[in-house]
């Protein structure tokens, strides 16, 4: 995918989520990045690299990731569940708006 691409499918799927108060994303070439901030003092870490591919969004709450998906050429697509954000569990790609759909599941465990 394209900065295009991504930034416009990600602000799409967020756009009807009652949890979402603001959208703080920046592009920069290549690149997007930025913050989704959310209700319960949590927010969502954007970053993701046209060139290489990199993916990291990460639901952050205390200065804490909570849950995430990343994606990187080091460990390929990975989730980092709510049971135990540390952890690195291998899953097939997934598109912005697949992710924010899974956000969606973590939201639900966690409340």
């Amino acid at each position: 995918m394209d900065v295009g691409s991504v930034l416009s499918s990600l602000l799409e799927a967020l756009a009807d989520r009652h949890s979402v108060r603001s959208v703080d994303l920046e592009t920069e070439a290549i690149v997007v990045r930025g913050r989704v901030l959310l209700k319960q003092d949590r927010f969502l870490q954007v970053y993701f690299n046209e060139e290489t591919g990199t993916t990291a969004i990460a639901l952050i709450e205390d200065e804490q990731r909570i849950w995430g998906v990343d994606y990187d050429d080091l460990r390929g697509w990975h989730v980092h569940p709510v049971d135990d954000p540390d952890k690195h569990r291998d899953i097939d790609p997934m598109t912005p708006s697949e992710i924010v759909e899974a956000l969606a599941d973590a939201w639900t465990q966690l409340s």
